[in-house]
């Protein structure tokens, strides 16, 4: 690394706190009660209860969801042996990447010990705290004592991520190379440069795959692992060749696979005449690899290479596995990780690269999707889907193999949940999927050319969430499917509405906004030119003759436009006096909806309270019950100004209107969110703890709370929602992710049913 990256990553590690690791309260401490309830006395029933059953201890305690990443510091990237301490960075790192990628907390652990029996005793004494043992970085031939006794002493998962995490990455990118390469496993020829603990794991793991023992040969830097060879690791003897040749260069003739975990260039580019058609190269010394890739191009073009590098095509990566893995162990409680788990994850992870690209990685990767081929063998490490891949596939396996306390029964429900993770939105969105899954409805999309909406389309019909319309022309389209991989079949998926037809439906859709804005000052020639050229008129009005049950309108031109045109052609519902806009915001702290963050500037104390009542609604249908806070600069009668005076205004009728409804206001928002604060103003509220919809008093002061409340927390938007609509319909903003449009399909495809219902 040169100077000014190794000071960027020195200011990384050290500011704003020093490490990348903090210990964060789970549960609220905010009263005498919360105190007791946390420590004395309250803490003794759960002592108690986990002294009676120990198992317990999982639904009372962080065990279950713990994992303990411990090292001695012997073999520490490729820094060697730089002892327990300045490993500690690499450690956290290790932390940081379970909680980010799957939901697990992690302790790191640096162990003064570098006596095997010293290190296992320190371990395993540990058991009470951990629900898994991640071992890191620990130095050959004592890594294999060390796992094997801890897991022989713990009866939870005991797991060399160094050994069996890399096994796992390269057996999957080797079971897809193979696939491309036309090879069978049973007929390959594979060949090491390195025989150290990763290298035999990969070589055992694949083994198990189905590749013959006698077709393997190691090397390491002092040449082939023959029978005669004395001082080898202990598993290794099983690969040891009757054989004269002492070189790597003796036996590289005819390899159809190439396994480099050794050193820089290793591999000379005159041996790769040498390997049989088609090969592949696995080539992961880091930062420099065995042999460079365009090395390999430029004289075997047939070849799939693989390195550790993140700037090359099929990066060998650990993180690919090793949180997903504890995942799944740690939610079936399994007793160990064993072969059978590992296998699960290989055919997990090597079945996901084979899937269509998903819209995070390919903006991750420069926007180009990534289709399955030589040069994507193995999923990206920010695939969201491999936690929904893996954990449950090494959970099945758990389970089949015996080693679960607590198998997953419901498969389905367990991959909901994982959801989770992947996506912040799934927990709020369950309710309205599951209500979107009664029915297949009919939705169309005005942006049906756009890639996120393509994307979204195959996940929609995947989930079984609605029959997408996807309006757009097929020769844009069809090509687009295709460039983005998906599985989706126009005339059978999906349909797809071409506004430029001259059928009979299009004279339809053109006659029937005629007579909507001919005398808005919209000449009929025009009028139809729009139903032609402007989705979102297409998409509206396919709805509003009822040739769909549901639109998503909105593409990347002006939303306020796009929805001028929607609301020109589908009506309010007969009670309402204005259409609102309710927008969600998903935080580490939960789900805030702000009101109306998109359409009405200064709303009335009456519109105010509609809108109210509205959002109330709206937000049941996710399964949250509706708190409301009617915020203002006035702080319960503080101010007598007109804004204040509106908000009290519209308290008063929403009260009278709904009087189950918890409300309060008018308030500051620090009073809506935080019930010690609200007391210290009012003695009696009939909110209880903190709102979740807070409603203002014009569009700017909730437009800028949104976007304010997004950038400081980092939160995921939902919305904006149309409320008050006749017929199941919102506008999409431009920056919509892919799984956004996932979201707002469900809500106007529940909307639907509802109104069908």
């Amino acid at each position: 690394m040169d100077d000014d990256f190794r000071q960027a990553a020195l200011d990384y590690h050290r500011f704003p706190v020093p490490g990348k690791l903090g210990v964060h309260a789970t549960k609220r401490m905010e009263t005498q009660r919360d105190l007791a309830l946390a420590y004395s006395p309250g803490v003794a029933a759960a002592c108690e209860a986990i002294a009676a059953d120990p198992i317990t201890a999982r639904d009372y305690t962080a065990r279950g969801n713990l994992v303990g990443v411990v090292t001695n510091g012997t073999a520490v990237l490729g820094l060697g042996n730089i002892g327990p301490l300045a490993s500690k960075p690499v450690m956290e790192g290790k932390s940081v990447l379970f909680r980010k990628f799957a939901g697990i907390d992690s302790f790191d652990i640096e162990v003064d010990a570098t006596d095997p029996k010293a290190f296992c005793d320190a371990v395993a004494a540990l058991e009470p705290t951990f629900g898994g043992i991640n071992l890191e970085d620990i130095k050959a031939p004592e890594c294999f004592a060390i796992e094997a006794e801890l897991r022989r002493r713990m009866n939870i998962p005991v797991f060399h991520d160094d050994q069996h995490g890399t096994a796992i990455v390269v057996a999957a990118a080797v079971r897809n190379a193979l696939l491309l390469q036309d090879k069978p496993i049973e007929d390959a020829k594979l060949v090491t440069s390195g025989a150290g603990a990763a290298a035999l794991a990969c070589v055992d793991l694949l083994v198990a795959l189905g590749l013959p023992v006698e077709n393997v040969t190691l090397t390491d830097i002092e040449g082939v692992i023959h029978a005669g060879r004395s001082g080898m690791l202990p598993n290794m003897a099983r690969y040891a060749r009757q054989t004269d040749a002492r070189l790597l260069a003796d036996v590289i003739a005819g390899a159809d696979i190439f396994l480099g975990l050794s050193a820089p260039g290793v591999f000379r580019p005159e041996w790769l005449p040498l390997l049989a058609p088609r090969p592949i190269i696995l080539a992961m010394a880091n930062p420099e690899p065995e042999i460079r890739p365009d090395l390999v191009r430029a004289q075997r073009p047939d070849a799939i290479i693989a390195t550790g590098r993140s700037d090359f095509p099929n990066q060998v990566n650990n993180l690919l596995c090793f949180p997903y893995i504890f995942r799944g162990a740690l939610d079936c409680q399994a007793t160990e990780i064993n072969e059978a788990m590992k296998v699960a994850a290989v055919e997990a992870i090597a079945g996901l690269a084979r899937m269509e690209p998903d819209e995070v990685v390919a903006n991750a990767y420069g926007g180009e999707p990534l289709l399955f081929g030589p040069d994507h063998i193995i999923p990206k490490p920010f695939d969201p889907r491999l936690i929904l891949e893996v954990a449950p596939a090494v959970a099945e396996a758990a389970a089949r193999t015996g080693v679960a306390l607590a198998p997953i029964t419901d498969m389905t429900a367990y991959r909901s949940s994982l959801a989770r993770h992947a996506y912040r939105s799934t927990q709020l969105m369950m309710p309205v999927f599951e209500a979107a899954r009664t029915r297949s409805q009919r939705v169309a999309y005005a942006a049906g050319e756009a890639d996120a909406v393509l994307r979204a389309a195959q996940i929609v019909v995947d989930e079984r969430l609605a029959h997408p319309v996807l309006v757009g022309r097929p020769g844009i389209i069809e090509p687009a499917i295709t460039r983005l991989g998906l599985r989706i079949r126009p005339g059978v998926d999906v349909e797809i509405f071409d506004p430029t037809g001259v059928e009979d439906v299009h004279a339809r859709l053109g006659d029937a906004y005629c007579d909507l804005v001919e005398r808005r000052g919209v000449p009929p020639a025009a009028a139809r030119k729009r139903v032609r050229q402007q989705p979102s008129v297409t998409a509206a009005m396919l709805l509003r003759l009822g040739l769909v049950d549901a639109a998503l309108c909105g593409t990347p031109a002006d939303w306020w436009e796009e929805t001028r045109q929607v609301l020109e052609i589908i009506p309010r519902l007969p009670s309402a006096t204005r259409a609102y806009a309710l927008t969600g915001l998903i935080h580490d702290g939960g789900t805030l909806f702000f009101a109306d963050t998109h359409l009405n500037p200064d709303p009335t104390a009456e519109q105010i309270a509609e809108l109210t009542l509205m959002a109330a609604d709206q937000i049941r249908r996710f399964g949250i019950v509706p708190a409301a806070a009617l915020l203002s600069h006035s702080n319960f009668g503080a101010s007598g100004s007109p804004s204040a005076r509106k908000m009290r205004d519209a308290l008063a009728i929403v009260r009278q209107q709904a009087p189950d409804l918890a409300i309060d206001g008018e308030m500051h928002a620090d009073s809506a969110l935080n019930a010690a604060i609200r007391a210290r103003s009012v003695s009696r509220s009939t909110l209880d703890g903190a709102a979740n919809l807070l409603v203002m008093s014009s569009l700017d002061t909730a437009n800028v709370a949104l976007t304010l409340a997004t950038s400081i927390t980092r939160g995921l938007p939902v919305g904006p929602m149309l409320l008050g609509m006749s017929k199941p319909v919102h506008v999409l903003v431009s920056s919509t992710t892919t799984r956004g449009i996932v979201n707002m399909t469900a809500l106007v495809a529940s909307d639907s049913v509802q109104v069908d219902a």
